[in-house]
C-alpha cells in the first residue's frame, strides 16, 4: 500500500516536470495573444445588406485565407453586420490587408469588342454611384469598326478566317461607364464594359458578354514560373468544373476570354485548345507575389459578398508586454498569498497545497507551450491568463474541501491516519460535483462564446480537468503518506495535528466523550 502511494505521488511529479522540460527543452514557451504580443486588428463591413448566413461565410472564408499565411492563433468572428479579424504576431500586415478583404469573385467572361476610354464623368471612388445599377448596354452593332464574331475578329461585314484581333474599338460605347466591382457581380447575366488594362490590341477597355463560369469551378491553384510568360496561376478544375470549361473552350474558340476578379480583368487570352484535361492557367503582368496572392485567394474560396475596410488598427508589442507583466505580477503575488495563507492555516498540508500548485503550474506552463508549437497554434491572451488566475482558486478549494473533511472526522474523535483516506473519499465526490460545474460553464462559454472570452473558456476548463486528476493522483495519496508519519503529524507548529486542531487534549476529550456516549469501545 505505501509503495503504490510513492508510486503515484512521484509518477505523477515527474510527468508535470517533464512535460516542462520538454517544452523548456525544444526551446518552446507560450504563445502570445493579439493583447500580449501586439498585431493587426482590423474591422470590415459590407457594402450592401446581406444575410447572417452570407456573412458568417465570409468570416470562415477569411479564417482559412489568413491560417494559409502561416499565421496560427489569429481570430476572425462577426459582431452585428461587421466582420472582425484579430491576428496576433503577424510580421507583414500589408500582405494580409491585401488577402483578407479581396472578395475573389473570379468570373470568366467572353470578350465581345474593344471600347474606348470613358468619355463622361468618373464615379469618385467610395461614393453612391459606384454601387448604382449599371445601365443597360445596348446590342453590339455588326456595323461598328470592328466586332466578335462567334469565332474571330472580324473588320466590317468581310472576315478572314484565323484572324488575330486587330486593334477592335467600338466608338458607340465610349458614352458608357465602366462597371464598379459590386455593378460587375450583379449583372452576371448581361454585359459590361471593364478597363482591360494592357493589352496587345490597344483597346482601352473591353465590351464583356455574360458570366459563362465563376471560380468555383476551381479545385486549387498555385503559382508557376512558366517560360517565356513569366508567373501565372495554374489551377486544377473540379469534377463537375472541367466539363463547363471544356464548353467555354469549345464555344469561344480562337477567341478572347477575360479573367474577370472583383472587376478587373487579369488577363485575356486567346483560348487556343478545345480540351483542357481539367487544368489550366491565368497569365497576366504577374510578378511571384502577385501571382501566389491570387493563387491562394482561389485556393480559400471567394468571399460572398462585398467588405469594406471601416478601421485598422495596430496594437502594440510594447501595450502588450505591460499588459502581460501585469496579469503575470497579479497571479504571482495572489499564488504567493494563497501559499503563505495555507501554510499558517494547515502547517505541514500547506506545504502540500504549495507543492501541488507547483507541480501544476509546471505542467500547464508545458503543456500550453506545446500546444502553441503544434498545428493548433493555440494562442495564451489576458482573458486566458484570468482564467489561469482564476483556476488557482477552484485548485485550492479542491485542498480546502479535503482538509476541511479531514477536521471534520478528526473532530468525531478519529486518529488522523486512519481519517485520511476516508475523508477523502466523501470530499472527492464533491471535489467532483464542483469541478463539474466549472467544466460545464466553461464549455458552454467555449461554444457558444467568440473572441477572447474563449481562451478564458478554454484556460479555465483545461485546469479544471487537471484539478481532477490531481486530486486523486496526486493530493490523496500524499496527505496519506503524511498522516501515517508520526513525525510530521506530531510535530510542534508545523505538523498536521496542529493545523487540523488535533491537539493531545483535544483528541482525549474527544475520545472521552465519544466512549461516554457509547460510540467507542
Amino acid at each position: 500500500m505505501r509503495s503504490r502511494l510513492w508510486t503515484s505521488v512521484v509518477a505523477t511529479s515527474l510527468v508535470c516536470v517533464a512535460v516542462l522540460v520538454i517544452a523548456l527543452g525544444l526551446g518552446w514557451s507560450p504563445k502570445l495573444g493579439l493583447d500580449l504580443e501586439g498585431g493587426l486588428s482590423v474591422v470590415y463591413a459590407p457594402v450592401q445588406t446581406v444575410s447572417t448566413a452570407k456573412l458568417d461565410q465570409a468570416a470562415q472564408i477569411m479564417n482559412d485565407r489568413v491560417n494559409g499565411l502561416g499565421v496560427s492563433g489569429s481570430t476572425v468572428t462577426t459582431q452585428g453586420n461587421q466582420v472582425v479579424v484579430d491576428i496576433p504576431g503577424i510580421k507583414d500586415p500589408n500582405k494580409a490587408l491585401a488577402i483578407l478583404g479581396t472578395t475573389a469573385q473570379l468570373f470568366f467572361r467572353p470578350v465581345l469588342t474593344g471600347v474606348p476610354a470613358y468619355s463622361g464623368k468618373r464615379v469618385a471612388k467610395g461614393t453612391a454611384g459606384e454601387t448604382a445599377a449599371y445601365p443597360t448596354l445596348p446590342p453590339l452593332a455588326t456595323t461598328s469598326p470592328y466586332y466578335y464574331s462567334a469565332s474571330y475578329w472580324v473588320g466590317g461585314t468581310s472576315a478572314t478566317a484565323g484572324l488575330s484581333p486587330p486593334n477592335p474599338v467600338d466608338t458607340a460605347y465610349a458614352a458608357y461607364p465602366t462597371a464598379s466591382q459590386v455593378q460587375d457581380a450583379a449583372n452576371q447575366s448581361s454585359d459590361i464594359i471593364l478597363d482591360a488594362g494592357p493589352n496587345p490590341y490597344g483597346a482601352a477597355r473591353y465590351l464583356l458578354g455574360p458570366v459563362q463560369a465563376t471560380g468555383t469551378i476551381i479545385k486549387s491553384a498555385y503559382a508557376s514560373l512558366s517560360q517565356g510568360t513569366g508567373w501565372v496561376v495554374v489551377f486544377n478544375l473540379t469534377s463537375s468544373g472541367s466539363p463547363k470549361f471544356n464548353a467555354i473552350a469549345q464555344k469561344y474558340y480562337h477567341q478572347l476570354v477575360a479573367n474577370d476578379l472583383d472587376g478587373t480583368i487579369v488577363s485575356a487570352p486567346q483560348i487556343e485548345s478545345t480540351s483542357f484535361n481539367g487544368s489550366g492557367q491565368i497569365s497576366g503582368s504577374f510578378n511571384q507575389t502577385s501571382a501566389n496572392k491570387l493563387a491562394l485567394e482561389l485556393n480559400y474560396g471567394a468571399l460572398p459578398v462585398i467588405l469594406k475596410r471601416l478601421s485598422t488598427q495596430s496594437v502594440s508589442a510594447t501595450l502588450g508586454k505591460s499588459s502581460l507583466e501585469a496579469g503575470v505580477l497579479a497571479g504571482l503575488l495572489g499564488l504567493l498569498l494563497v501559499m503563505i495563507y495555507t501554510i499558517v492555516y494547515y502547517r505541514a498540508l500547506g506545504v502540500v497545497v504549495v507543492v501541488g500548485l507547483l507541480t501544476t503550474a509546471a505542467f500547464l506552463f508545458g503543456f500550453i507551450s506545446i500546444l502553441g508549437a503544434s498545428s493548433l497554434g493555440l494562442r495564451l491572451d489576458l482573458a486566458g491568463v484570468t482564467g489561469l488566475i482564476v483556476s488557482v482558486g477552484i485548485t485550492v478549494d479542491s485542498y480546502v474541501v479535503y482538509f476541511e473533511r479531514l477536521k471534520d472526522e478528526i473532530r468525531a474523535g478519529r486518529s488522523i491516519r486512519s481519517s485520511v483516506d476516508k475523508s477523502f473519499r466523501s470530499a472527492y465526490r464533491t471535489i467532483l460535483s464542483a469541478d463539474a460545474v466549472s467544466f460545464i460553464a466553461a464549455l458552454v462559454l467555449w461554444l457558444l462564446s467568440v473572441g477572447t472570452v474563449r481562451g478564458f473558456a478554454f484556460m479555465l476548463g483545461l485546469s479544471t480537468l487537471v484539478d481532477v486528476a490531481t486530486s486523486y493522483f496526486f493530493t490523496r495519496p500524499f496527505v496519506i503518506l503524511l498522516g501515517r508519519n508520526r513525525i510530521v503529524t506530531g510535530a510542534r507548529w508545523l505538523g498536521m495535528a496542529s493545523g487540523l486542531d488535533a491537539g493531545t487534549d483535544h483528541r482525549v476529550s474527544a475520545l472521552g466523550a465519544a466512549r461516554g456516549a457509547g460510540a467507542v469501545p
